[in-house]
């Protein structure tokens, strides 16, 4: 069974740092496009960003130039570096898998979330 684990969520202060990770078992992790999204409280949940098989990256606006997203094959992992944070970046942060990378969804898969909070 496909399991996505993420972890380092935690309370940062604005302008702190974090770095998320999810690991992913019982899947050929280098073909799936992998993904980070954010569901704030009374809020609907938001793409953050994602990575496809081939590496390239996507970014919702209100995170480029502060988050990244970088991918380990070997490792199975995914990850999250979150630069710069803010108040507005608190949220329960989910991991996801798709696959194919493009075109109808055959198969997704959701972690399930690690809190951020950005407070002083």
């Amino acid at each position: 069974q496909v399991q996505l684990v993420e972890s380092g969520g935690g309370l940062v202060q604005p302008g702190g740092s974090l770095r998320l990770s999810c690991a992913a078992s019982e899947m050929v992790f280098r073909i799936y496009r992998m993904g980070w999204y954010r569901q704030a409280p009374g809020k609907q949940r938001e793409l953050v960003a994602t990575i496809n098989s081939a590496g390239a990256t996507n970014y919702a606006d209100s995170v480029k130039g502060r988050f990244t997203i970088s991918r380990d094959n070997g490792k199975k992992t995914v990850y999250l570096q979150m630069n710069n944070l803010k108040p507005e970046d608190t949220a329960v942060y989910y991991c996801n898998a798709v696959f194919p990378d493009f075109g109808r969804v055959v198969y997704e898969y959701w972690g399930q979330g690690t809190q951020v909070t950005v407070s002083s």
